[in-house]
């Protein structure tokens, strides 16, 4: 857990004016593991190591006075959040979702979540189902089934909190007697109405609310659509209920395309007049009403080796997985390399299936064999 006196500072950086996350998440990194130094040590070092320890430009120095400038008030803050039950987690912590660090890498995952309810909902596996805000009949049916099919399975529904097709996937995982994450558009201290609504379902452990926003901003519309990435973030299974040809639905689904993640839309019923065939048309996966994929031409290859696919890295024991990714991290190596160092219960078949598939390693063909790496590219350095 982070020390209640670093609250304010990683407060501070989180929300440096005109930094992006990367530019953040890179100066994070030098300060806490490349100077192994703290956040509070880093504001009250001069400007002269600023400049020389972490090659900061004229530019950066002046966000970074006028933010430490907020630091007495940010310390205030940081009190009332305390006070209210609210948890501040950091990127480079244990508790930090590694789903959304896998999925965002360095480059957008959020510096800090602002939490409020059972932390280790974000380390369980999760789908998010998302949609239009005025969803058709069907569309909400729809919705309603895969949460219930979720919740029986144990995974964890993500849901945005917008009316329509995210609301009604929230209330459904919680009518089975699921858990479901609630992605705010918003700062967590603006959710006091929807934090009373759930209150017994976050006191009982069934909903976690995260924010990645400044605690006391409002909604808007540019929120919302900044919101939309996090929510595919956090989920391993993304289904689409319903999208139109624009808007948070249909980017969110273009975006993950482009990026190879497999999403599951809805197949269309003729008369329909939504662009879910379009989004097939474009490389998502066509799914019947119970979520099963639908062998129509759109599809690579039939449902049993999909599924099989899917659940390669779920074979392997985390911790050994962790292993595996740590070693490669710092050089290439043969499975049967991997296999000799790490002592693993397995064939060198099995471990260069499971690591074709993970998402963050990439294979390098040296000498005529395969060795494997972590991708260096949009890679998460914590």
């Amino acid at each position: 857990m982070i020390d209640f006196a670093e609250v304010p500072y990683w407060i501070t950086i989180a929300h440096l004016p005109r930094w992006g996350a990367e530019k953040i998440n890179r100066l994070i990194i030098r300060i806490v593991h490349e100077q192994q130094m703290n956040l509070e040590t880093f504001f009250h070092l001069p400007e002269s190591d600023w400049i020389d320890k972490f090659d900061l430009s004229d530019n950066d120095i002046i966000d970074l006075q006028n933010a430490k400038a907020e630091l007495p008030n940010n310390s205030f803050l940081a009190e009332d959040l305390i006070s209210q039950g609210f948890e501040i987690i950091p990127i480079n912590t244990p508790e930090y979702s590694k789903t959304l660090k896998n999925n965002l890498k360095t480059k957008l995952s959020p510096p800090l979540l602002y939490i409020k309810g059972n932390r280790q909902i974000m380390q369980e596996q999760c789908i998010a189902i998302v949609g239009s805000r005025d969803a058709d009949d069907i569309s909400m049916r729809f919705t309603d089934n895969i949460a219930k099919n979720a919740s029986q399975q144990f995974k964890v529904v993500v849901s945005g909190f917008a009316r329509g097709i995210d609301k009604q996937a929230l209330d459904s995982a919680l009518k089975y007697k699921g858990q479901s994450i609630i992605v705010l558009p918003q700062g967590i201290l603006t959710f006091g109405s929807g934090i009373q609504k759930y209150y017994k379902e976050i006191t009982n452990g069934d909903v976690i609310v995260v924010s990645t926003f400044h605690p006391k901003v409002n909604w808007s519309a540019g929120l919302a659509m900044a919101r939309n990435p996090i929510i595919y973030g956090f989920a391993d299974e993304i289904y689409v209920a319903q999208s139109s040809d624009k808007g948070g639905t249909w980017s969110g689904v273009i975006d993950g395309i482009k990026k190879s993640r497999i999403i599951y839309v809805r197949k269309p019923e003729a008369g329909e007049k939504n662009a879910n065939q379009i989004l097939i048309d474009k490389g998502a996966k066509s799914v019947n009403f119970d979520g099963e994929l639908i062998d129509d031409g759109t599809t690579n290859g039939s449902l049993s080796s999909i599924i099989e696919n899917s659940q390669i890295l779920k074979d392997i024991e985390t911790d050994e997985f962790e292993k595996v990714l740590e070693l490669i991290s710092k050089q290439s190596f043969t499975p049967k390399e991997i296999l000799e160092k790490l002592k693993l219960d397995m064939s060198e078949k099995e471990l260069t299936k499971k690591l074709k598939f993970s998402s963050n390693v990439e294979c390098k063909k040296i000498r005529g064999k395969n060795h494997f790496c972590i991708k260096q590219d949009g890679q998460t350095l914590f």
